[in-house]
């Protein structure tokens, strides 16, 4: 994680390459970040659109549930697939070009999808939003570091990821009814409007960096071999690949019910209204934005909460999927679908925690694409499930008590590779803070004021 550097009291710090100074924070970096996470709201609720139009996309396409299924399945892989370029991208060529492109791209899908004659141009266009919405968080996530100390690393992903459930929700209070009054096209083809109102701030007022903490320039032949290194540099970071599990494990189940899947479950199999459904959803993302809040500040204030955090939102989660599931009789009563959706809610904030082992494992310049890395867990677990939800609810009759039961395989595997990387990983950031303590004593020496020079260019590491 990029570390804060404060000077002693009786004096400033002098620079030092070792140990650099943290970004400002204030009030023009909040107003930079929000441009971002703006784009971020508006491409989430292009993406959590169908999840309230799951069956209405059924009828007007006349498809099946592997179908159906196939649309979320498509712009989860575009989205996976395209983590690791996305994150070299924001590494390369900076943040504002990064997410302007992904705002034309998901703002041109999200047309696409409500003037779709068919389903083969609809899954088209399912894929162009998925390539646009990929480039949003890492480039928000990149924002953070780059305008915040790095002890607000923590709240300030919870807070963009509270703001993208926000996105969940408009999805399914405003979109639903909307979808339900005035129809497909003019829903979908009106809430793709958010997507040019948001391009305006983007290209005029964001911009990557406070003044004097850019990136350090290249060095001659550094840009040789730049994808091949990057890549090959983070993922040799066990903290990288924890980050992936951590995301993997915890993210999916809530996903997959938001996405696609909640919906037809809760009607289909549970026997309750659409409006009711409904509510149950909205009551998932609620819980999201709560917890969001209270797992932010646990972790930014004990970093060693992180791995009991994500293991119990994942012991919850299976207990309450297996309790509704295991049910006896049709239908579990509300009271047990009520503390399932609670639960839900925490997957989002616990899958955040992911990115709080991959930050302080990688320097500035590897921030895009360990998170990237890192990014891709949840939406490859989510893919998984999506898909086998799909083609087991066409092959047993749409038994949903054996096609749920998939969550509990993904999640067995997810468990035992965090427990087989969480003590390579925690070692290595325990070298990290000593050698950052070291550094630090060393680079922060009491005395007169140093006369003026230049500001420090490039944000430094700190310890977990």
């Amino acid at each position: 994680m990029n570390g804060p550097v404060t000077a002693p009291v009786n004096g400033p710090a002098h620079a030092s390459p070792g140990v650099p100074a943290d970004p400002p924070g204030g009030r023009k970096a909040v107003a930079v970040w929000g441009i971002g996470v703006a784009v971020y709201f508006v491409a989430v609720i292009f993406r959590t659109s169908l999840g309230v139009a799951g069956l209405d996309a059924a009828d007007r396409f006349h498809v099946g549930a592997s179908a159906l299924a196939t649309f979320s399945l498509l712009q989860l892989l575009v989205y996976a697939g395209m983590q690791i370029p996305v994150g070299l991208m924001v590494d390369r060529l900076g943040t504002k070009k990064v997410l302007t492109l992904g705002a034309v791209l998901f703002t041109v899908g999200q047309l696409g999808f409500a003037l779709s004659p068919s389903y083969g141009m609809a899954l088209a266009a399912r894929a162009l939003l998925g390539c646009g919405d990929a480039m949003t968080f890492i480039s928000v996530l990149r924002l953070g570091t780059r305008w915040f100390p790095a002890r607000r690393g923590p709240l300030m992903a919870q807070l963009a990821g509270l703001v993208g459930m926000a996105g969940n929700l408009v999805s399914t209070l405003v979109l639903a009814p909307v979808l339900h009054g005035v129809g497909w096209t003019a829903a979908f083809a009106g809430s793709a409007v958010a997507g040019l109102v948001v391009l305006v701030p983007l290209v005029l007022f964001l911009r990557d960096h406070p003044e004097g903490h850019g990136p350090a320039p290249r060095t001659a032949g550094a840009s040789g071999g730049f994808v091949r290194r990057q890549i090959r540099e983070s993922w040799a970071e066990p903290g990288t690949r924890l980050g992936l599990w951590v995301h993997f494990t915890t993210q999916f189940p809530a996903m997959v019910f938001l996405l696609l899947w909640g919906m037809p479950f809760l009607v289909e199999a549970q026997g309750l209204s659409r409006t009711t459904a409904g509510g149950l959803l909205t009551l998932v993302v609620a819980s999201n934005m709560a917890l969001g809040l209270v797992y932010g500040q646990i972790v930014a204030r004990r970093q060693s909460a992180r791995i009991p955090l994500a293991l119990g939102t994942v012991g919850l989660t299976a207990l309450l999927w297996a309790a509704v599931l295991g049910h006896p009789g049709d239908r579990a009563p509300m009271w047990l679908l009520v503390a399932l959706c609670l639960v839900l809610g925490g997957c989002g904030p616990a899958s955040m925690i992911g990115f709080d082992f991959a930050r302080p494992a990688n320097p500035a310049e590897r921030q895009g694409t360990a998170s990237g890395i890192t990014n891709m867990g949840g939406f490859l677990a989510s893919m998984t499930t999506l898909l086998a939800v799909g083609i087991l609810l066409d092959a047993t009759g749409d038994n949903y008590r054996i096609a749920f039961s998939t969550v509990f395989v993904l999640q067995a595997v997810g468990v035992l590779s965090i427990l087989r990387l969480r003590p390579l990983a925690l070692a290595r950031e325990r070298e990290r803070e000593r050698a950052h303590a070291h550094a630090h004593a060393h680079a922060t020496v009491p005395g007169p004021a140093a006369p003026p020079g230049p500001v420090p260019t490039e944000p430094g590491r700190a310890p977990a």
